[in-house]
């Protein structure tokens, strides 16, 4: 029995030692590499207790178990120099442009930039409200702003250089016309229109851009055409119709600025039989009936608009109309605008309605009488020659403007689709007021004489 209790103890005290070189072998691993694997069974196998005489099954155990463990608790080899290795961003995790942009802008430069970055994000509120900012710190910052970003728009003008002499020389070559500025005129425009067309002066049409990088642009002719070929081109537009040669202002900067400023175009609109005054007629061309002026029937001879006396001359309505410019219109496109003329390509129209009580039924148990709303139209067309055709009807204007034709009157039409013309009037138009360039009062009115009804005479 001594011998075992020695034994034990024996046991006991090695048990102990191995522990506490374990506790200090793991509070050294922390600061020094982990041993490898072979150094550690070294030294697990030098740290055995020593084969004894007696039960050696406890010892045998403890020395596997203590071995197990230590192979099991071998701490990774750990890189203290490199930070811990992530794949990909956290949910939480800011980018660094978002990182920059939440930083609050504090001058004035910073809230204007934050703005034109809001504005072109659509947060107009957001915008608004660090311009706002941005101008209550400094009311100059947008000159600042373009110094930054803009450099080159920042730099004052250069003064004018004096023009050639003759910047379209003879011997130049289409391709290489300088555009002129001989015929354009700004008169009669707002000052901010003015300085806007004045920058479209100097610019030049350009073509559609290429596809891709390493394409190449696509062909423009007109880009290259000369001006003076291009203005004849505009004219034919605007005789055959107005509105698409004032649509072409939409295309690009510099057909707006010729469609706004080239003169040659509006004086031939304006003095044009098509759209023009050389087709209004200030005196009478026709009769009531609207038959040529010649004899009246009665011994009589009525003068037409084209009779000249030997000592007077009447000046025709094309040559009345260019005394206008530049003395009373400024340009041609402004007495295009301005000045009284009639259509021709559809017809006036006006719509009156107005109540009238009516009686209420011999049926009815009812107090109240009905009030009825009574519609009618009347319609003036003028035609080129003179004459014009009056109309007043209930029936609708889809029922009469396609019949609205003087070959449609003064027949027989029964329950045919022209009914309606049978209350149709044949006159004729002029326009009144001083015939003189230069008068005072320059507004025309429209006075018809139509055909003799037994209450009215129009």
């Amino acid at each position: 029995m001594d011998a075992t209790e020695a034994e034990l103890e024996h046991f006991r005290q090695k048990w102990r030692e191995e522990v506490t070189a374990k506790t200090k072998g793991s509070q050294s691993a922390a600061t020094a590499p982990a041993p490898t694997r072979t150094s550690t069974s070294q030294a697990s196998s030098s740290r055995a207790p020593p084969k004894n005489k007696g039960p050696d099954v406890p010892s045998s155990s403890s020395h596997v178990r203590h071995r197990s463990d230590e192979l099991d608790e071998v701490t990774p080899h750990v890189y203290h120099d490199l930070g811990e290795k992530q794949h990909g961003r956290r949910l939480d995790e800011t980018s660094p442009s978002a990182a920059s942009s939440s930083t609050e802008p504090t001058t004035a430069l910073e809230h204007y930039e934050k703005a034109v970055e809001r504005e072109t994000q659509g947060s107009l509120g957001d915008s608004l409200n660090l311009y706002r900012k941005a101008f209550k710190l400094d009311d100059s910052v947008h000159e600042k702003y373009k110094a930054k970003h803009f450099p080159a728009s920042y730099f004052k003008s250069k003064p004018p250089q004096p023009k050639p002499q003759d910047p379209n020389p003879s011997n130049a070559s289409a391709s290489a016309t300088v555009p002129s500025t001989a015929h354009h005129s700004l008169q009669g425009l707002p000052t901010t229109l003015q300085s806007m067309l004045e920058d479209f002066s100097s610019l030049s049409i350009l073509g559609e851009e290429p596809p891709t990088d390493l394409s190449p642009p696509p062909p423009c002719p007109i880009a290259t055409t000369p001006e003076e070929i291009l203005v004849e081109v505009l004219e034919h537009v605007a005789i055959k119709d107005v509105a698409s040669f004032i649509r072409l202002a939409q295309v690009c900067k510099r057909l707006a600025y010729l469609v706004t400023t080239e003169e040659r175009v509006w004086k031939r609109i304006a003095l044009g039989h098509e759209y023009g005054f050389a087709a209004m007629h200030y005196t009478w061309a026709c009769q009531l009936d609207g038959k040529p002026l010649g004899d009246d029937g009665e011994g009589g001879y009525i003068l037409g608009p084209d009779f000249e006396e030997p000592m007077i001359r009447t000046p025709s309505p094309r040559d009345s109309t260019a005394l206008l410019v530049p003395s009373i219109y400024p340009t041609y496109r402004t007495l295009f605008r301005r000045r009284p003329r009639i259509r021709f390509n559809g017809c006036y129209i006006s719509t009156v309605n107005y109540t009238r009580p009516g009686a209420a039924s011999p049926t009815s148990i009812t107090w109240n009488s009905p009030i009825h709303i009574v519609t009618y139209y009347r319609y003036l067309r003028f035609l080129r020659d003179g004459t014009c055709i009056s109309l007043l009807t209930t029936s609708e204007p889809s029922d009469v403007v396609p019949y609205l034709y003087v070959e449609h009157m003064h027949k027989n039409h029964g329950s045919l689709p022209t009914a309606p013309m049978k209350d149709a009037l044949l006159g004729r138009w002029r326009l009144t007021g001083p015939e003189i360039p230069g008068a005072e009062s320059l507004e025309k009115e429209a006075s018809t004489s139509s055909d003799i009804v037994p209450k009215y005479r129009f």
